[in-house]
């Protein structure tokens, strides 16, 4: 951090675990004060506890980013212990798993309540003094998925899309007032999101073994598995790649993470997509039925 500028105000959502205590911690450790906003009580705790120990400028609040009352509560908080938002890192988000047939209806609203309408309800309470100010970054999670869709991860991979062309707009919307909108493409690490994703898809384990895309999830499953034992990035490796654009004096709009981010992004501007689907099909074993 730029020592003339001061002490700058990090809020994150989704703080507690994964990438997003991977940053709080990370951006703590060098100066900024961080607010970092999870659900679980116990989860806050701990992190507060860590906090205290390494005495670190970081406190947890209380955020569902699914509830107004909840977000304009912790949004209020900040304010009035910091008086202001320099970075938002709208960090937030799960994963369901399941064919596009499969996933019930209230599971897609789910997925898209937190996922994305969770960061345009933190969004819009933070812009309004951060507009004022003209001056701040607003950091949004997005994924590999949310460029490159695979089978049976139509929901998640459909919120990232969402998110892309939500920064997108942003982007420009924000270009006059100073504010930089900058996408975070992280691939596949290893975090409590995919055991989290097992456990909601629980209530599919029927279709799994059973159903018309049975032979898709269990490909899919294999090849979670194998990228789960090769992964090699870490929360921390991403949560420096978040450093970086937070600090970058010309910010770009998009910072890959992983290889597989950065493969990915070029296989889409290089493949035609018939060569694109033929490559996906190959890898989960897809083949037409006779």
């Amino acid at each position: 951090m730029d020592a003339q500028r001061g002490t700058q105000t990090v809020l994150i959502t989704g703080a507690t675990d994964g990438l997003g205590k991977a940053a709080a911690l990370l951006l703590a450790e060098r100066g900024y004060r961080v607010f970092a906003a999870g659900r679980s009580a116990e989860k806050r705790a701990q992190l507060d506890a860590l906090a205290k120990e390494k005495k670190l400028p970081l406190e947890t609040l209380e955020m569902d980013v699914c509830n107004d009352g909840s977000v304009e509560k912790g949004v209020a908080c900040v304010y009035q212990k910091a008086g202001t938002i320099d970075v938002l890192i709208n960090n937030a988000g799960f994963v369901y798993v399941g064919a596009v047939e499969d996933l019930r209806m209230e599971d897609w609203r789910r997925q898209f309540e937190t996922n994305f309408f969770g960061v345009i309800r933190v969004t819009q309470a933070v812009l309004p003094r951060m507009r004022e100010r003209r001056k701040g970054r607003i950091l949004m999670m997005s994924s590999v998925s949310g460029f490159v869709t695979v089978p049976t991860q139509g929901p998640y991979s459909a919120s990232k899309h969402a998110i892309e062309a939500l920064s997108n707009a942003l982007r420009h919307e924000l270009y006059p007032f100073g504010i930089h909108t900058i996408l975070i493409q992280p691939g596949y690490i290893v975090t409590n999101i995919q055991s989290t994703a097992m456990d909601l898809a629980q209530t599919y384990q029927e279709k799994f073994k059973t159903g018309p895309y049975a032979e898709i999830y269990a490909s899919y499953l294999g090849s979670a598995s194998n990228m789960r034992a090769m992964s090699k990035t870490t929360p921390e490796d991403c949560a420096r790649i978040m450093l970086q654009a937070i600090e970058a004096p010309r910010p770009k709009a998009r910072y890959g993470v992983t290889q597989l981010a950065t493969f990915a992004k070029w296989a889409k501007w290089l493949l035609t997509d018939s060569a694109a689907d033929r490559l996906i099909r190959r890898r989960y074993g897809i083949t037409r039925e006779k």
